[in-house]
């Protein structure tokens, strides 16, 4: 699903307040899984960047479009190699 299809539906939504944000949480859920390929910074940074996320008004995309900041935002933890396997470091 595009970010413009869940923008889209989230300015449909009337919710306002913790409804309105678990609909926004569920958006860029939606959207991290049916995105290919790895969702990362680079990735999220594009998504706010497309036209359908510059002015939203309902609640529910607004906070969406928050969720996605935040998203953009988090620092990626590096990659440790140790053998064959790779794992995050905590």
């Amino acid at each position: 699903m595009t970010v413009n299809r869940i923008v889209d539906g989230l300015e449909r939504c009337d919710a306002t307040g913790s409804e309105a944000a678990a609909m926004a949480r569920l958006g860029f859920l939606e959207w991290v899984f049916a995105h290919p390929g790895d969702v990362t910074p680079k990735v999220v940074g594009a998504a706010l960047r497309d036209p359908s996320v510059q002015n939203p008004t309902s609640a529910a995309a607004r906070a969406f479009v928050e969720v996605l900041r935040e998203a953009r935002d988090v620092p990626m933890a590096p990659m440790v190699r140790r053998g064959r396997q790779a794992r995050v470091l905590h």
